[in-house]
């Protein structure tokens, strides 16, 4: 019964990456994000392409774990830990100030963030994280609020959270509107903070940010969604720059 489990196993891996390796020329290309519609919004995700999007500081998605299924940006299971970078990717343009919205689901046990302000200046992709996370069952998610979903991660918590159960699909939304900047889930405001105030600087100095010099800063940077190696699944990924 092991052998012949690990040969379906293998058979189906088989399957998979033939798949996606016909496929690949679609999936992977990397042109320019779709331009603004008539009210301003950019589509950052097609539903069938990766168009608009490259690997942390490569010059396409290759080798990375992201694959369209259904329309939607997906991860399947992976090792559980995160890529610091090496698997994740990045929109091709950047953004300043911004309206961005995003609709996502992530698995039981699961664990995933949308990353701003992210610059290609170091080893690991840094930038300022809206957490998604299963808050019941994942072990980062009970070492305090300030890592549940919705925060800005490892640094400041979000609250009255109308949060669904890992699974389903949540909204967000990160609004960067002059030095202020609010986090949303569901269509409700659940957190806001200005770039260079104190309050802010005291709670990085907490964080384990408090010795990148750039952190809290507004940034011209990259959006990021994160490999952290658990399924997740994007889909209707916009954005409106602001003036």
């Amino acid at each position: 019964m092991r052998i012949s489990l690990n040969k379906s196993i293998r058979v189906l891996a088989g399957v998979v990456v033939a798949a996606i390796a016909a496929s690949s020329g679609a999936a992977l290309a990397t042109g320019r994000a779709q331009a603004p519609s008539a009210d301003g919004w950019i589509s950052l995700f097609d539903g069938k392409t990766l168009t608009g999007w490259r690997g942390y500081k490569k010059k396409d998605a290759a080798n990375t774990r992201w694959v369209i299924n259904e329309g939607m940006l997906c991860l399947a299971p992976g090792a559980g830990t995160d890529t610091r970078g090496a698997l994740d990717i990045i929109t091709t343009n950047t953004y300043e100030t911004f309206d961005l919205t995003w609709e996502w689901r992530v698995s039981e046990g699961g664990n995933s963030g949308l990353k701003y302000f992210v610059l290609e200046d170091m080893d690991s992709a840094i930038g300022h994280e809206y957490q998604m996370i299963d808050d019941e069952r994942h072990p980062d998610a009970k070492i305090g609020p300030h890592r549940q979903t919705a925060a800005f991660y490892d640094v400041l918590a979000a609250g009255n959270r109308p949060l669904k159960p890992a699974g389903q699909f949540n909204q967000s939304r990160v609004l960067v509107n002059g030095q202020t900047v609010e986090h949303w889930l569901n269509g409700t405001k659940v957190l806001s903070y200005e770039l260079g105030s104190p309050e802010l600087s005291a709670a990085i100095a907490k964080s384990k940010f408090k010795d990148v010099a750039r952190f809290g800063k507004r940034q011209n940077a990259h959006i990021l969604v994160q490999d952290h190696g658990d399924a997740v699944c994007y889909r209707n990924i916009k954005i409106k720059p602001l003036k």
